[in-house]
């Protein structure tokens, strides 16, 4: 076997995340067996379209979001000003699409609510069901990749990074899930220990048993939809399941719909595993934000190797 670099995770995990969206992108919200009848083959390829009428290979929030995210992870840490301010940005410049959680949110930084604040507001607004959704698990994968070395600050920056927008306490940890699960794959990890891998630490129980129980379940118990856990739920599945990049997100994908977010996060993940040199060239090629994705994957690596800092 083929040994992969470090430096192909890194970019596999972000590549591998825009091109799960992209490919997620033109069937979200349709059902699964919607899916199978028109693509009986399965969504191989980008094809463009759907309700948000994309261009093939263009993504949507979910690598919009994990940009600037990226953008705001420096050599000190996650600056919440830096993502906050992008967020903003972002905001107004009248994206496609935008979740409702995330809108409660991002009106309230604009408005100006503190960075940490802003999701409580949503929260409130929303509900815990409402809020638990998947907004800040579809964006996480740069956290993962800037303090691979850093098992405490991963977690911090983690958790702060949802906040932003997402508090309910099933959408943070669950970036924390999603998180040590990269780790453990960027470092060579076998994918099947992913998931006990992924709860080291875990205090939320609902979080924990998502991932856990994700290897058991059959397709049809697997749902796909924007609660967090059921992203989480399917993109281990997904994982688990398959025995190539492209398996996983394809999985992912005909699962239906939140196809884009599914897509993402399973293609983070199964860009970790196996890199970005086992994508299909075609999508590699194709993904809008090619080259910011893999400038954004080398900088991280090279400031995870500048070695773990003291803690406060």
């Amino acid at each position: 076997m083929t040994d992969i670099s470090l430096r192909d995770r890194y970019a596999g995990t972000l590549l591998g995340l825009a091109c799960g969206d992209a490919l997620g992108g033109p069937v979200e919200f349709l059902k699964r067996d919607v899916i199978a009848a028109r693509f009986p083959a399965g969504v191989t390829e980008f094809i463009g379209g759907g309700w948000l009428d994309l261009d093939p290979g263009e993504v949507t929030d979910d690598t919009q979001q994990t940009l600037i995210l990226a953008e705001s992870l420096t050599a000190i840490g996650l600056d919440l000003d830096r993502f906050a301010a992008g967020l903003i940005a972002w905001f107004r410049s009248n994206p496609k699409d935008i979740g409702n959680t995330t809108r409660i949110a991002l009106d309230a930084l604009a408005s100006g609510a503190a960075p940490l604040d802003a999701g409580a507001k949503a929260l409130a607004a929303r509900g815990e069901r409402g809020a638990a959704a998947n907004g800040a698990v579809m964006r996480c994968a740069p956290v993962a990749l800037r303090f691979r070395r850093e098992p405490h600050r991963l977690i911090r920056a983690s958790l702060d990074s949802a906040r932003v927008t997402h508090a309910e306490a099933r959408a943070s940890w669950g970036t924390v899930a999603v998180n040590q699960a990269i780790v453990h794959l960027l470092n060579g990890g076998a994918t099947g220990d992913a998931p006990a891998a992924a709860v080291v630490g875990i205090p939320n129980d609902e979080v924990c048993e998502a991932v856990l129980d994700a290897r058991g379940r059959q397709r049809n118990e697997v749902l796909a939809g924007g609660f967090v856990l059921e992203t989480i739920g399917a993109s281990f599945w997904s994982l688990l399941n398959a025995s190539s990049a492209r398996d996983a997100v394809e999985m992912a994908v005909a699962l239906g719909d939140d196809a884009d977010s599914t897509g993402a996060v399973t293609g983070a993940l199964a860009g970790a595993a196996y890199g970005a040199s086992a994508l299909p060239v075609t999508w590699v090629g194709t993904v809008q934000f090619r080259d910011r994705l893999e400038a954004e994957a080398t900088r991280l690596l090279d400031l995870s190797e500048i070695g773990p800092v003291a803690e406060d």
